[in-house]
């Protein structure tokens, strides 16, 4: 991150004031991806955004914006039935395959879609499937001290030798 983006990051935590934690996000549309992997896509052409997170310990699945999800160039997968904070039920978009980078580590998801220039807001499957943890009081979000390399999960003894 350039030193301008850097700082216009830490007066945006500054401004948001304890109790919001924000994160760097690097999100791409996985099937662009795929695409330039396999040769077929130069890398300047996969859609791709930087963008600044909410992470909303409250919510399950991750949520973009309209336009950003248009700019991406996902496609509508399906609707699902979404309940917000002040309980009120409201039908989203499901929107994918999208590829999401956080604190160097990725993976490949869905998301809701929410009103346009909405905040992006990053739920639990994305702090789970990274492995990662959330310290409320230096507003950070990085990766478990117990597994700092790669992401490491519970398997109960479906596996047997």
């Amino acid at each position: 991150m350039k030193d301008s983006s850097m700082e216009l990051f830490k007066d945006l935590v500054r401004t948001l004031g304890m109790g919001e934690i924000i994160s760097k996000v690097r999100l791409a549309n996985e099937y662009d991806v795929i695409l330039h992997e396999e040769g077929r896509l130069p890398k300047k052409k996969i859609r791709s955004v930087e963008v600044i997170g909410i992470i909303d310990t409250g919510a399950v699945m991750t949520l973009l914006p309209q336009d950003l999800v248009e700019k991406l160039g996902l496609r509508k997968i399906d609707t699902e039935i979404v309940t917000l904070a002040n309980d009120q039920k409201v039908e989203l978009a499901r929107a994918g395959t999208l590829s999401l980078t956080m604190a160097d580590r990725e993976m490949k998801m869905d998301c809701l879609v929410g009103p346009p220039r909405c905040e992006v807001l990053i739920g639990q499957l994305v702090l789970e499937r990274l492995d990662l943890i959330v310290d409320p009081r230096r507003q950070t979000v990085s990766p478990r001290p117990e597994s700092p390399f790669l992401p490491m999960h519970n398997l109960k003894a479906a596996i047997h030798r």
